[in-house]
């Protein structure tokens, strides 16, 4: 038995590569590119380790060339569903009585494959079937994914390390052991990273899994799935499945050994899920854990102090990278009537200048949105708002979908701060812009903490800094994560545990210890030394 003491210290964040033409890692990527965009990969389910195939499949494409299949996944019925579940019980004993030391090795070691050998394989999985840019896929697929990993086994060598004292007779100690069942991992199309830690965040703590991947993340999540067992992850302790959301969780979540959800999604998928927990408490061993992230309305403030330049400069990269499918892109935006002339003139330098189309062109900024129902969400909103007289368009407004998804960056100016852009989760590349009296500037703080029921991101500007102060007190309920002049998104684990409340999720912060406390279930234990032997108390005796 290795009796060693361990100690895994805060890692560094993995670099961000810069992919320069000519450089390594360009020229590996490019050529990953070609590799995936040259063939269609069947996706099986994996099951306690096995492949399985249905033979009730699917396709992926590509968002921004819907054209172009990449793969075509297997879909799991209630009998695999149910493989899964059992699979995943079966696998608990094992792992959750390994040494967390060993768990511990193998998400270092996924780490290590994801920072070398799988770093193009991951990225362009993601920027084909995600559409995201090499930046973008490269701070996310790549960086992310891997700074999850190693934190959360610093962070659990701080959680094992937290003992109480003990005192004369008595030893005092705490056991941190995994939930008594298995937790039901429900990831999103919008981060790979996010897919991983849904999974590994549980599965460090000693926790099996049932994984629901997004249709439209399933190539990049099955790549992950298989780092995962290359990595020496034992079979069962993650199992994958693609298919009916609705199928899926019906049955995942009438089993008695439902530990715990891991959620990121939409605010209605986790209510619903929330519900039927609800539903099915008597028949569960002990309560689930529900743990989620559901989107948000995320919010710029601009005080009048607030330099112009950069907040235009800030507002479009948060609202537009990614076609603004963050859950921290902002999405409304409060500017002073002394500003909003020359923010709006930088704004619209900014739409001009971008490119969209392709993410094997390195020169498009946007992108695709992910898929046609998303599309023709967006578009609604934007056709709302054409035709209000409360709303006008400043730039974009336009949309195709004949090749890929794409729809133009869109500001839109309104003059109802309660628009209905200003209040709805959009999850596309539209910015809602309200121009405020600068004499108002109260009653709009006491707006943009009103107008959402979401509180996951937000942004103030300015350079009186007593007066950011002041904004960021007034609105400390508004988001749960607060960014003093930057754009409200790019959150980065072990700086900026991520999390919202209110609408937004139940704030258990990924990219922090925070998150990993929730997937334990703590025992305390006092072993007296020398046991008592007279049961009176000592004035008794005489």
């Amino acid at each position: 038995m290795n009796n060693s003491i361990f100690n895994f210290p805060k890692p560094s964040n993995e670099p961000v590569l810069g992919y320069l033409p000519g450089s390594p890692e360009r020229v590996a990527l490019e050529s990953e590119l070609q590799r995936q965009s040259s063939m269609v990969v069947e996706i099986p389910l994996i099951i306690d380790g096995k492949e399985i195939r249905t033979g009730n499949t699917e396709k992926v494409v590509m968002p921004h060339n819907h054209g172009h299949v990449l793969a075509i996944y297997h879909k799991a019925g209630e009998k695999e569903i149910k493989m899964a579940v059992d699979a995943a019980v079966k696998a608990h004993k094992i792992w959750s009585e390994t040494d967390w030391r060993v768990r511990a090795s193998i998400m270092l070691k996924i780490a290590e494959l994801l920072a070398t050998k799988y770093r193009p394989v991951i990225n362009a999985a993601t920027m084909l079937g995600q559409s995201k840019n090499i930046f973008q896929a490269e701070i996310d697929s790549a960086c992310e994914t891997i700074d999850f990993l190693r934190y959360n086994v610093s962070f659990a060598n701080e959680i094992y390390e937290s003992q109480p004292k003990s005192a004369s007779n008595q030893i005092n100690s705490m056991e941190y052991r995994a939930l008594e069942g298995f937790v039901f991992a429900v990831s999103p199309f919008n981060f790979t990273s996010i897919a991983s830690n849904l999974n590994l965040s549980p599965v460090m703590m000693g926790n099996t899994t049932v994984w629901k991947t997004a249709t439209t993340a399933i190539l990049s999540n099955y790549y992950l799935m298989k780092v995962f067992i290359e990595a020496g992850l034992p079979d069962g302790v993650v199992n994958f499945l693609c298919g009916s959301g609705a199928l899926i969780g019906k049955h995942v979540i009438d089993s008695e050994h439902l530990a715990g959800i891991h959620f990121t999604g939409s605010n209605s998928t986790f209510n619903g899920l929330w519900s039927q927990v609800g539903a099915n408490l008597p028949k569960y061993k002990s309560y689930p854990r529900l743990i989620g992230e559901t989107g948000g309305k995320d919010f710029i403030f601009v005080h009048p102090s607030a330099p112009a330049k950069e907040v235009a400069a800030s507002a479009f990269a948060g609202a537009f990278e990614f076609q603004g499918q963050k859950c921290s892109a902002a999405s409304r935006m409060y500017v002073p009537k002394s500003l909003w002339s020359e923010i709006k003139s930088e704004l619209e330098m900014w739409s001009n200048t971008v490119k969209m189309g392709d993410v094997m062109d390195s020169n498009n900024f946007i992108n695709a949105v992910i898929d046609e129902k998303s599309f023709d969400n967006i578009v609604s909103y934007i056709e709302f708002a054409k035709q209000s007289n409360e709303a006008e368009i400043i730039f974009g407004g336009t949309y195709d979908k004949s090749i890929g998804y794409f729809v133009k960056p869109t500001l839109i100016l309104t003059t109802n701060p309660k628009f209905k852009s200003m209040q709805e989760e959009i999850f596309g590349p539209v910015l809602t812009v309200y121009v405020y009296e600068d004499s108002k500037l109260d009653e709009t703080i006491e707006l943009c903490d009103t107008t959402s029921p979401y509180a996951l991101t937000g942004a103030v500007f300015g350079r009186d800094r007593l007066a950011v102060a002041s904004i960021c007190e007034k609105l400390r309920y508004a988001a749960g994560n607060f960014y003093i002049n930057d754009k409200p998104t790019g959150a980065v684990v072990g700086m900026q545990p991520f999390g919202g409340a209110r609408a937004s999720g139940t704030n258990d912060k990924a990219g922090g210890e925070f998150n990993l406390i929730r997937w334990v279930s703590p025992r305390t234990i006092k072993e007296t030394l020398i046991s008592m032997s007279d049961p009176r108390y000592s004035y008794m005796k005489r």
